[in-house]
């Protein structure tokens, strides 16, 4: 089972890093970005994250007692969850267009986007990839997977935050209405 998961996680995970930094060439100019320190208090917390998931390291003592049996259903139950979280995300980012930017920023005519999976999330991205450390979390079956998880999560709802902010102050009344309308997460419920 290891061998499978030395490829079918890292493959899903590159293979969705690649598409992500090829079409971050396709945006508009910024005409408000955060700073690099707050930058940091999220992309820190996901490598973390990702390098509690990749760590080549076997044991990290008692935070590596699996709870979960690895059955090769489970298994491949989990790359399906990894894999949709990371295609809901990629659905997200090609819908928002040349909006989209890796950090939290205000683009040059920077629009609201409401339709698609923003319909359904007004942070489809976060919702995706929250969804794929999930999965990846749950087929390691371990508490350094649920860690991970937990850290990637908690780094996703703090970048969440301030760009809610910033999508209020730039929108005003249209990003309350779909605020009221369309849940910020998990749809029709958080």
């Amino acid at each position: 089972m290891h061998a499978l998961y030395g490829f079918t996680f890292p493959g899903l995970w590159v293979a969705w890093m690649l598409g992500w930094y090829l079409a971050s060439f396709r945006t508009k100019p910024a005409v408000r970005l955060e700073s690099r320190a707050s930058r940091l208090g999220h992309v820190v917390p996901l490598i973390i994250a990702g390098g509690l998931m990749a760590s080549p390291v076997p044991s990290l003592g008692p935070i590596d007692a699996r709870f979960i049996d690895v059955t090769r259903a489970w298994f491949w139950t989990c790359a399906a969850i990894t894999a949709a979280g990371l295609l809901f995300a990629v659905w997200a980012r090609v819908h928002m267009g040349r909006n989209w930017s890796g950090m939290v920023t205000v683009k040059e005519d920077h629009t609201l986007v409401t339709s698609g999976p923003y319909a359904l999330a007004r942070h489809p991205i976060y919702t995706g990839l929250i969804v794929a450390f999930l999965g990846s979390a749950l087929v390691l079956g371990n508490g350094r997977g649920m860690l991970a998880f937990l850290v990637a999560t908690i780094a996703l709802v703090r970048k969440l935050r301030l760009e809610e902010a910033w999508m209020q102050q730039t929108f005003g009344e249209a990003y309350a209405a779909y605020r009221a309308r369309v849940r910020a997460i998990i749809p029709f419920v958080i």
